[in-house]
């Protein structure tokens, strides 16, 4: 798994107790939280959070256009799992990420996927191009995930 993790970010993520579902594993839906999760924390400790009283706001205003993602091995247990993401593609208005929840020692793929993100204007929820101060933070997540 080490050619895998060579590109992008891995952030740990935390599995709570309600992220399980009836059967006693991670609800499908809440693997979309745990992608959240990683990219929040991410970004907010790269300086930009997403905080509507932040003057950057505007710059930081993207919202997600697609969704997709395959299950591979399901989570069965509170604790952390890692989730492994970058940027396949940064467009004039859009960015795409990849990414694998993976167990917290990387060896098991849990699942995997893509998102798209759209940068839109707060104020006419149009889209708009992302700034070169966005971009720039970008840079380091390029990339594909390897093997």
């Amino acid at each position: 798994m080490t050619t895998a993790l060579q590109t992008g970010h891995v952030q740990p993520v935390q599995i709570h107790f309600e992220d399980l579902d009836a059967m006693g594993v991670v609800h499908n839906g809440r693997y979309v939280l745990l992608l959240e999760r990683a990219l929040s924390a991410y970004w907010a400790g790269h300086g930009w959070p997403f905080d509507p009283t932040r003057p950057h706001f505007a710059e930081v205003f993207f919202v997600v256009r697609e969704f997709a993602i395959t299950y591979h091995v399901p989570v069965n247990t509170v604790g952390e799992v890692a989730v492994h993401f970058w940027v396949e593609r940064l467009g004039t208005t859009s960015v795409v990420y990849g990414f694998r929840v993976l167990s917290g020692d990387h060896t098991v793929v849990h699942a995997e996927g893509r998102r798209v993100q759209v940068k839109i204007d707060p104020a006419t929820l149009r889209p708009s191009p992302i700034g070169v101060t966005v971009r720039e933070a970008i840079v380091p997540l390029l990339g594909s995930a390897g093997g």
